[in-house]
């Protein structure tokens, strides 16, 4: 893997680490919803993690083409600049559901 592509995966492991130290202790996304510095806090790493997809090279995003990386790159543009029409369990099910076998999956490559 060129060295620029691992620098960029390595932020993209530190920002979904961020969100789970950010979202732990919390039960459900209105717990989550209603503490707007950790979800604020949580929505950033997301943008973060889509700017670091978006500086990929395009031989390493073929290569690894079983991630979704349009899904991931669509989701921080509907967190960047539609921020008022974000959907708490959207985020919460992402978080939940897709981001602990990203995680996985990125510190295997």
């Amino acid at each position: 893997m060129p060295f620029k592509d691992r620098l960029n995966i390595i932020s993209i492991i530190e920002s979904i680490e961020k969100i789970f130290e950010y979202t732990k202790g919390y039960e459900d996304a209105d717990q989550f919803y209603q503490n707007s510095r950790d979800f604020d806090a949580v929505l950033m790493n997301f943008i973060i993690i889509g700017e670091m997809v978006n500086r990929l090279s395009e031989e390493f995003l073929e290569d690894q083409r079983q991630i979704n990386w349009s899904k991931i790159r669509g989701f921080r543009n509907i967190v960047a600049h539609d921020y008022f029409g974000i959907d708490a369990e959207e985020v919460w099910d992402i978080i939940q559901n897709h981001l602990p076998p990203f995680l996985i999956e990125l510190k295997n490559l």
